[in-house]
């Protein structure tokens, strides 16, 4: 009879430990969403203190950990400086026992200082996962996941590399006269500059898909009895460039004579799509094939 009673009391103090530890990640759940929630959506960097974290908080970093709150407040404070537009959101998060796990997403645009980065003006849109470890009701490890190439990529330090085959297909397009594809590879205010000296750079720049469709392409359609791209080569570039080295082949209707120019295309993107272009020409050869 006493070995029942003995087995009941540990069986309720089992299932009152498992109760306790579940009621506890709940509490610490809430408020780690609600403080981080305060300090990045609402910029309020003064609930990175000890009331919320633990003095000896780490946050580990594979360039150096970061240790005590001044720290990990200094090492935050750069989102909030370096974004305005911030928009925070904890995608999902769950625990057991003093362990976190979180799912968030991070979106703003980088109007300031960001660890030493001067404004570029873009958009971020970047998610990741945090491990967090908590330690009485309070934030004690953090240990952040998440593809920092991406956000270089974004902030427009890093090239796209994705940037050459798009390049690339717009001129395959372009060969198959595929003209609409071409145009829908521009961003809608694309700046488009001929080469100067060229008869074509009198409407320099040209701004807008429609601008290139009517003052460059449909021109060397009715000026040109064949114009055709080759010997091309496609080189990536820092800043979201490509610069294609290639030949213009082409007879001139007017004339009848051919001429075959050496010509060079800077291409500069955003998002995917063609933001700049400057055309660079062997002008003279042209010249010559369109003068009688």
């Amino acid at each position: 009879m006493k070995t029942t009673k003995l087995l009941f009391v540990l069986a309720f103090l089992s299932i009152s430990t498992v109760f306790a530890q579940e009621s506890n990640i709940e509490k610490d759940l809430k408020m780690y969403e609600q403080v981080w929630n305060d300090i990045v959506n609402k910029g309020q960097i003064e609930l990175i203190n000890d009331k919320n974290f633990d003095p000896n908080i780490v946050q580990i970093n594979n360039t150096g950990n970061l240790n005590g709150i001044a720290e990990f407040k200094s090492y935050y404070q750069n989102f909030l400086t370096g974004f305005s537009n911030i928009k925070f959101t904890v995608e999902d998060a769950f625990g057991q026992g003093n362990k976190i796990v979180k799912h968030w997403r991070f979106e703003g645009k980088h109007t300031g200082d960001f660890f030493g980065i001067p404004a570029t003006g873009n958009r971020v849109n970047v998610d990741g996962v945090t491990l967090v470890l908590m330690k009485n009701g309070r934030i004690a490890q953090e240990q952040d996941f998440m593809d920092n190439g991406v956000l270089m990529q974004q902030l427009g330090l890093v090239s796209n590399p994705e940037n050459v085959s798009i390049i690339d297909g717009l001129y395959k397009a372009f060969a198959k006269g595929d003209i609409p594809t071409v145009l829908a590879g521009m961003d809608a205010k694309i700046v488009w500059n001929e080469a100067e000296s060229n008869s074509l750079a009198d409407g320099n720049p040209y701004i807008g898909p429609d601008a290139v469709l009517n003052g460059v392409f449909a021109r060397l359609g009715a000026e040109n009895e064949y114009f055709k791209l080759t010997d091309i080569q496609l080189h990536g570039m820092d800043n979201n460039q490509v610069l294609a080295t290639l030949r213009y082949d082409a007879k001139v209707k007017k004339t009848g004579k051919t001429y075959n120019a050496q010509v060079a295309h800077l291409w500069t993107l955003k998002d995917g799509k063609v933001i700049a272009f400057q055309q660079f020409l062997d002008t003279k050869k042209v010249a010559d094939a369109v003068n009688e």
